[in-house]
Formats: C-alpha cells, sequence, structure tokens
C-alpha cells in the first residue's frame, strides 16, 4: 500500500516546465483521457463513457486550484463543476449506450439522429436561463471568468446529453464551448486544456461530419430495405 500511496502523491504533484510556467502532469493526463473519450464517442463505442470519467475526476482536481494548489492557484467552479456534472451524466449515458447495444445486438452504441423542433426548444431554453443563474452562482462564489465559466459549464452539460441521446447537434454545442473555452484557459494559464480545446475544436468538427453521414445512409439504409419489402408485396397483389 505503501508504494501505492507514493505513486498517487507523485503523480499527484508532479509538474513540466513549458517556457517557465508550469504545467500538472494529471492536467495533460486527463485531458488525453477527455480526448480518446470524444474519439471512442466519434465511433460510438461505450467504452468512451467510463474513460472519460477517469479524466473528468482528474480535472476536478486541476481547476479547484485553490483547494488543491495547483500552480495557477484559481478555482474556476465552472470547470470544476462540470467534471462532476459530466461524471453524472456520463453515467447515464454508460448505462444507456449499454442498453441500446444490447438491443439492437450491433457493436455500435447508438444510431446518430437530428434533435427534434422541440427538443432543439428545449436546449436553447435551457442553454439561456441556467447560463444566466449559473453566471450569477459563479460570481457570488468568486469564481474567475463567471459568464464564461457558467457557459463552459452549461454548453458541456448539454453537450454531453446530446451525445447520450445520439443528437448530432451536440458536435456544434462543443464547438461553441470551445470558442469560449479556449480564451479564458489561455487567460487563466491553463495551456494543456487549452491546447485541447483548441485541437478538440477541430476534431469536433470531423466527428460532427461522420455522424451526420453516418446517419444519411442509416435513412438509405432503411430506404432501400423497405422499397425490397414493397416488392414481394406488390407481386402477391397483382396475382
Amino acid at each position: 500500500m505503501e508504494y501505492v500511496s507514493d505513486f498517487l502523491v507523485g503523480f499527484l504533484t508532479a509538474q513540466l516546465s513549458v517556457a517557465g510556467a508550469p504545467i500538472l502532469i494529471r492536467e495533460i493526463v486527463g485531458n488525453l483521457f477527455g480526448l480518446a473519450c470524444a474519439f471512442l464517442g466519434m465511433k460510438r463505442k461505450v467504452w468512451a463513457w467510463p474513460v472519460g470519467i477517469i479524466g473528468n475526476a482528474l480535472l476536478f482536481t486541476v481547476f479547484l486550484g485553490g483547494v488543491f494548489h495547483t500552480p495557477q492557484n484559481l478555482d474556476l467552479y465552472g470547470q470544476a463543476g462540470r467534471q462532476v456534472m459530466f461524471i453524472v451524466v456520463s453515467l447515464y449515458g454508460w448505462f444507456s449506450w449499454v442498453k441500446s447495444r444490447n438491443q439492437s445486438g450491433d457493436e455500435v452504441a447508438i444510431e446518430p439522429r437530428w434533435a427534434t423542433a422541440s427538443e432543439r426548444i428545449g436546449m436553447i431554453t435551457v442553454a439561456i436561463f441556467a447560463t444566466v443563474i449559473c453566471a450569477n452562482i459563479f460570481e457570488m462564489l468568486g469564481s474567475w471568468g463567471p459568464w464564461a465559466d457558467a457557459w463552459i459549464f452549461v454548453g458541456s452539460m448539454l453537450a454531453t446529453w446530446g451525445m447520450a441521446r445520439g443528437w448530432n447537434e451536440f458536435w456544434l454545442i462543443w464547438i461553441a464551448v470551445d470558442a469560449v473555452g479556449v480564451p479564458l484557459l489561455l487567460k487563466g494559464g491553463y495551456y494543456p486544456s487549452a491546447a485541447l480545446y483548441l485541437f478538440y475544436g477541430c476534431f469536433v468538427i470531423w466527428g460532427f461530419v461522420s455522424w451526420v453521414r453516418l446517419e444519411h445512409q442509416s435513412d438509405n439504409d432503411q430506404q432501400k430495405s423497405s422499397a425490397t419489402d414493397q416488392v414481394p408485396a406488390l407481386a402477391a397483389a397483382e396475382r
């Protein structure tokens, strides 16, 4: 047990120095787990969820800098809070994808689709009101950059929920989150996270295109299957 304890302490305190700025190893590792989660999610693999949860747990300790004594010593409550919410929503997504995969019998866990009009209205409504509420809460708590932090928190939750539901729109929400997240993290000195957000923005575009193509392919396959099923019925009717 002593070896395990020494390893954990060493890992949690390990740092790199880049251009004179200290960077926690666990911030880099946590973001790599996040990137792996996104890749597996694009491939619609159930493993996306547990891999993502590990990254969330690591990044939670990074963004509460005042509590865990990170080099930045900044408390980004929205960033830290979203890691907790990620874990909660990821548990739902994990259960939902396993259930869907077992029911379909396929290796992939979900079939991509566009959200309905009512679902989109719901997302927009939640995005506006939740961002305003969270921004005021984060401001009272003394969060650094409360409004940007609030949108990143709310947008990330909506994107993760959308991923669990199989909505194509979740990729677009991630782009909007990245557009705010990169400047905020660069200003705060969280360079590995900012770099991941920047790379992730390009990756998200790839994922969005892939899911839309999959949906079109699925629609075409269903139309062909329907047309094939109608041929015997028409032949029987002509008899």
